[in-house]
Formats: C-alpha cells, structure tokens, sequence
C-alpha cells in the first residue's frame, strides 16, 4: 500500500471470529515514514478492537522494526521486573522473553503485576518459524464475562499475589529485572512500587506484592480481567519441570507463583478454568516474516504458542500507564 492510498481503503481489515483482525498492505519504500503517516488510523483499529495484524511491510531486521515501532508509539517503555530474560535489540526494543521452544507461554497481559504497566505491546516478526510459534490474543472482557463468578468474584475483591524467589538459574536476574545488583537500590524500588521483600541467608532476594485482578480500562472505563494469575501459576508449567523446580527449591522458593490476595494457593482446578477460558476466547493467526502486531495490553492477552525452527521476533512496550486501580484497598480485602 502507497502513502498516496485512500484511508478508506486502509481501514479495510478482515475480521473473523478465530483470528486476530488483519490488514494487509503493499511493502512500503521506507515502513517507518508509512507508520508515521498511518499511526492514527493504525492505532484506531487497535482501540477499536484491541489488537491489529499488519502484513506486508516487508520488516527485516531490528533496525527497521524499531524504526517502525517508534513511528506508531513515540517513546518506548524501558523493562523493569521481567520475568525471564530478553536480549536488547536496541533502545525499547527487545528480543522475546527466553523461553523454551516446546512450552507455550500461555495468555497473560505484559507487566500486570507492576504499577506502571505499559499500555500497548508491540510485536515484529523477523523470522517466522517453520510451525507453531502464534503470538495469539484473547479479549480480556469477554474473558472476565466468561469466567465463573465464584472464581472472579474473589479475586476482584482481594486481588492476586505474585510471589518470585530470584536466583541464578532460573528467570529474570536482579540486574535484569531491576536494573541493578545494589541491594540498596533495590529495596528503594520495592518500597516506591509496592514490593515486599526480603532478603535470604544466601543473598537471594524473595518478593511479594499484591495487585487486582479486575480493572478498568484507562479509555473505556470496560472492566477486564488483567493478571498473570494463570501463566505465572506454579499449574501452568509442564509437570516435570514443575516437579524439579519443587525438588530443587521448594514450593515457597519457586522462581515465581501466584496466589489469591490473602495469600492462599490457587489450585490446579482453579488455573484449568482460567487457561480453558482463555483458550475458549483464543484469535490466532501463524506468523509470517515482515508481520506487525499491534495489542491493547489491558483489553487484550495474548500468548506465545510453542514452535519448531528458528524464530524471531522483536518486541516493544509503550504507553506506560499507572491504573488507578492497580491495587485493591484494604478495606475491600478486608485487611
């Protein structure tokens, strides 16, 4: 698609029930000056429908997609608390969290458990695999609404916890996921972010902190489930590589889990209700090279499918917004 096109034409997206919508385009002589150009209209269909598959611009390599990123978002977020590693591909931009290629990253919205949580993803195929490997979105409303009540009607009161127990081997590092190995300025970030935290014997780090589950959209005021609850659950991993990391560290030494906000364990059932809802609500469509994806990360979630072949994706945070109800009160608690 020429920048001399009609808009109209650009706002034809298909839509269909199993797929995320999709615009398809002509490879523009320079992708980022077309971004430039079509952020409005881009960034339209994204708030209308929560997430937009651009096909066709052709991008190659990290240079060009973070050129493009920057056109559509502006300033991108820099990572803090990561779960799992990412390599930088340049400023805001990052490889795909290091995760193994036969397990699924299963939905989640990016960053739910912080306080400042960036507002719109944004994903670049360079290399697509030879199967698998969907950055799939689901919509978060449609699955709150389709969850059982008894269920969302308690985290919505007291919230989820996020428990992580960070060593060497497994997950995000200090440096990595805060920025520094200072013990001091670590726990000036916990306390500014609403983290407890606690030092161990061998000088790793153990951190709680308690976040909502249900929360209102910054734009539509829409209620959506936003959490990790699921995918950071200690259910959701393979069983054999939950049982060697309960081996080795324990159930309260995990790299990371999830509870209810009074702290009592979410049970395997409780994670199958949430995965199966998710999957219920699931819009997939195989990357190819050259894609853009764009994600309303509060109204949508998405996940990585597992995959074979090589596999290369970039990917962008921006849009950074604290949710002013990012934690549930006290009172609502009952604490």
């Amino acid at each position: 698609m020429s920048s001399s096109q009609s808009l109209a034409s650009l706002l034809e997206v298909e839509l269909r029930p199993d797929k995320p919508p999709i615009l398809r385009v002509d490879t523009a002589p320079d992708p980022s000056a077309w971004a430039a150009e079509y952020r409005e209209a881009l960034r339209a269909q994204v708030t209308e429908h929560g997430a937009l598959l651009v096909r066709g611009l052709g991008l190659g390599d990290a240079a060009s997609a973070g050129a493009v990123l920057t056109a559509l978002a502006g300033g991108l977020m820099t990572e803090r608390e990561a779960f799992a590693p990412r390599e930088s591909r340049g400023p805001g931009l990052y490889s795909s969290a290091t995760w193994p290629s036969n397990q699924p990253m299963c939905m989640h919205h990016e960053l739910s458990y912080r306080l400042e949580v960036p507002g719109l993803m944004l994903f670049a195929c360079l290399t697509a695999p030879a199967e698998g490997g969907a950055t799939a979105v689901a919509d978060s409303e449609r699955v709150l609404a389709a969850l059982p009540p008894a269920i969302t009607e308690r985290f919505e009161r007291e919230g989820w916890l996020l428990t992580r127990s960070y060593n060497d081997e497994i997950g995000a590092s200090l440096t990595e996921s805060f920025g520094t190995e200072n013990p001091v300025a670590i726990e000036q970030y916990c306390r500014a972010n609403a983290i407890e935290f606690d030092w161990q014997s061998d000088g790793s780090l153990r951190t709680r902190q308690r976040r909502s589950a249900v929360v209102g959209h910054p734009l539509t005021g829409r209620r959506c489930w936003f959490n990790q609850i699921a995918f950071l659950n200690q259910w959701t991993l393979a069983p054999e590589v939950r049982e060697y990391l309960v081996d080795v560290y324990g159930e309260d030494g995990l790299p990371f889990n999830t509870r209810f906000g009074d702290g009592a364990p979410v049970g395997e059932d409780i994670v199958a209700t949430l995965n199966a809802a998710y999957e219920e609500h699931t819009r997939r469509e195989p990357w190819q090279a050259g894609d853009l994806m764009l994600v309303d990360n509060v109204r949508t979630a998405h996940s990585r499918e597992a995959f074979g072949g090589e596999r290369e994706v970039v990917v962008a945070m921006a849009e950074p917004r604290r949710l002013s109800d990012a934690c549930p009160t006290l009172e609502a608690s009952g604490r």
